[in-house]
């Protein structure tokens, strides 16, 4: 049975969709079978994965199921692509509420990305108190991080009083929403900071979920 990921953060902009298309990119790469779940009615990870499509991508051996639920599908879903999936990566709402628990529940591991700004922080201890309600692991990512700057700093001490927070983190860099509009991950558009990102957090969430591979 796949493993199951969840994403997620109350606020908008947080940039729980480009976290999911690359780590499910990434995942894919190693020839692991994955599959993507867009319970988010604006549907972004669904115009990704389209726009993916038309790319011809989804054509060789790193081809990634997608399907769609709304909150109270996602045990279904989850139940068959978990059957033929070694991972299954969720994307949901920018809400905490009861339509956010049932993907909680199925969730191995919940990522909750962070941009480096105070009020991306103030944003945690909603969906934090849920996940642990829900008693599920969190791990925060640190998301269009500064290197270097005072604020990155601050958010990431402070983050990491509330939960685990990963080594690896994404920096604020143009890539990320150009590849997304390609339907690419970062790693797909060739050599850059932004995939050496990519591969250490999806290596860092891979032994978190497969301490054995």
């Amino acid at each position: 049975m796949g493993q199951v990921i969840t994403v997620a953060q109350q606020k908008g902009g947080s940039g729980k969709t480009t976290l999911a298309a690359n780590l499910a990119v990434a995942f894919a790469a190693e020839g692991l079978r994955v599959a993507v779940l867009d319970t988010d009615p604006q549907g972004s990870l669904g115009r990704w994965f389209m726009a993916r499509r038309e790319s011809g991508r989804e054509s060789g051996r790193d081809e990634i199921e997608f399907s769609t639920a709304s909150a109270w599908g996602v045990a279904y879903e989850c139940e068959k692509l978990r059957r033929v999936s070694d991972i299954v990566i969720i994307d949901t709402p920018p809400k905490v509420d009861a339509d956010l628990r049932p993907a909680l529940r199925e969730a191995d591991l919940v990522l909750v990305p962070v941009a480096s700004s105070h009020v991306d922080l103030w944003a945690l201890d909603g969906v934090l108190d849920l996940i642990a309600r829900e008693g599920r692991r969190a791990v925060i990512v640190l998301n269009q991080a500064r290197a270097g700057t005072r604020l990155t700093a601050e958010v990431a001490e402070a983050a990491e009083g509330k939960a685990a927070v990963a080594m690896a983190r994404l920096g604020q860099r143009v890539g990320y929403a150009e590849s997304l509009g390609k339907g690419l991950g970062v790693q797909e558009m060739g050599r850059s900071p932004a995939r050496d990102e990519v591969l250490a957090l999806a290596a860092e969430v891979k032994a978190l979920l497969i301490p054995a591979s």
